[in-house]
């Protein structure tokens, strides 16, 4: 069980690299240079929707001081909007520009070549099984650390089975 478990967690590591490196890829083939692919992932999770920098981090599961600096930069390079809440002037909410909305909707068309072309080769219910034990694995991390399961709707990719 012990190789079994660390091959999943070296394996999960490694897939995690590869998949920015397709963002990345995916950026660099149409010349865009000033986000990088992580940035381009959190851009593309708030998709049409407003909402917190803490909700993102919610939504995301990125680290907080992560998004911040991100936000900043995506900010600058004008990819989002901030406006700072009225009711509460320590709270922050994010929407993509125009700029913002092109780069989302660029990842979106990649997903679904990715889902033409991912059909050809692995079974969805291979996948599905995949996925449930990933969050098999998640559901024990999080116990780990005293927390309870994700809440799956915050999340634009749906994650139930």
């Amino acid at each position: 069980m012990k190789q079994t478990y660390l091959a999943t967690i070296v394996l999960l590591e490694r897939m995690h690299r590869q998949f920015l490196e397709v963002i990345k890829s995916e950026l660099e083939g149409h010349d865009i240079r000033d986000i990088n692919n992580v940035q381009a992932l959190i851009l593309y999770n708030i998709g049409g929707d407003e909402m917190t920098v803490g909700e993102l981090t919610l939504r995301g599961y990125y680290l907080g001081s992560n998004v911040s600096y991100n936000v900043k930069k995506m900010t600058e390079h004008g990819y989002l909007h901030q406006e700072r809440s009225s009711h509460d002037r320590r709270s922050v909410r994010v929407k993509l520009t125009e700029k913002g909305l092109e780069l989302s909707r660029l990842l979106e068309q990649m997903f679904e070549r990715h889902v033409e072309a991912v059909a050809d080769s692995i079974d969805e219910d291979k996948l599905g099984a995949a996925n449930e034990s990933l969050r098999d694995v998640e559901r024990f991390w999080l116990q780990q650390l005293g927390f309870g399961p994700r809440v799956a709707e915050f999340s634009r990719v749906e994650t139930a089975a």
